[in-house]
């Protein structure tokens, strides 16, 4: 009888505990699984002009080891970093080309962008900042001892982009072990290009960016080393049934919630076990992590 009313005693007690564990989102953090990586999205991007090289600098000033950006294509095949499909928004292309509406990447050469104000829209404290070519801002990334997160922008408007990255990557240093290990992801929309990757470099680590349905997750697990879903897309039960797959390299999928820059946003994803989280405002996201 002692002995039974021990044992009673100890479970009523774990309930109990059980019952005064924190929650944060929807369920608490895994003490045992390290905390999501914070991205800073296209840089540190609420206090530089995104996908410029002020960005990364004050991505590193501010401690974030991670930042995300954008690549595609001028006119004459340079590559650039610059994520919408026009230059409108983030340069001053309107009053320099005014009659080439609607001012595509793809329609300006590199001389051309080069010459483009991509800084005094975020603030006159920018201004003559310029478009980085894909090669100035891994020599920037480097220097910094930064990891990349490298999206194939509208790959569909640039043929054999994926090669031409590749290219660069290797002679800038960036398809080594140490950088294929631990520094560098590609993604896409584009599941195609992500395939492409894979087939020409399959060492590179990708990820997959939507929210494909469970079923055919196993589909994307040859050759998708992360799916990276909208945080307002996400659940518990659908990052478990990512990490249930095991991507080409032989590890388990993992998931980037993106863009989360809010404290509550950023508890409620590390709820549900990603493995990252992308962010305008990188800051706010380590310390609403730092407080669980």
């Amino acid at each position: 009888m002692h002995a039974r009313a021990v044992a009673a005693l100890a479970t009523a007690l774990a309930a109990v505990a059980a019952l005064l564990l924190p929650v944060s989102g929807a369920r608490a953090v895994d003490a045992q699984r390290p905390q999501p990586v914070v991205v800073a999205h296209r840089g540190a991007s609420s206090h530089a002009p995104e996908n410029t090289l002020p960005a990364v600098d004050k991505a590193a000033a501010l401690g974030f080891s991670w930042v995300e950006n954008d690549v595609q294509r001028t006119k004459d095949g340079e590559l650039v970093v610059v994520h919408d499909a026009t230059l409108k928004r983030t340069t001053n292309v309107e009053r320099l080309f005014p009659g080439r509406a609607p001012w595509n990447v793809k329609d300006f050469t590199a001389a051309e962008i080069a010459r483009l104000d991509a800084g005094s829209w975020f603030s006159l404290a920018f201004t003559g900042t310029r478009v980085p070519t894909l090669d100035q801002y891994m020599r920037r990334l480097e220097h910094n001892h930064e990891k990349l997160l490298l999206e194939i922008k509208n790959p569909e408007l640039y043929p054999g982009i994926e090669v031409q990255i590749l290219k660069v990557l290797a002679n800038d240093g960036w398809l080594d072990q140490r950088h294929l290990a631990s520094r560098l992801i590609v993604q896409s929309f584009s599941a195609d290009s992500v395939r492409t990757v894979h087939a020409l470099k399959p060492a590179v680590r990708t990820a997959l960016l939507g929210r494909p349905d469970t079923a055919d997750l196993h589909r994307y697990a040859a050759f998708v080393d992360l799916i990276n879903p909208s945080y307002r897309s996400l659940s518990a039960a659908y990052v478990a049934a990512v990490r249930a797959h095991r991507g080409p390299h032989g590890a388990p999928m993992g998931v980037f919630a993106w863009t989360v820059d809010d404290a509550a946003g950023a508890r409620t994803v590390a709820g549900y076990g990603v493995d990252g989280i992308i962010t305008n405002k990188p800051e706010v996201v380590r310390a609403a992590l730092t407080t669980v």
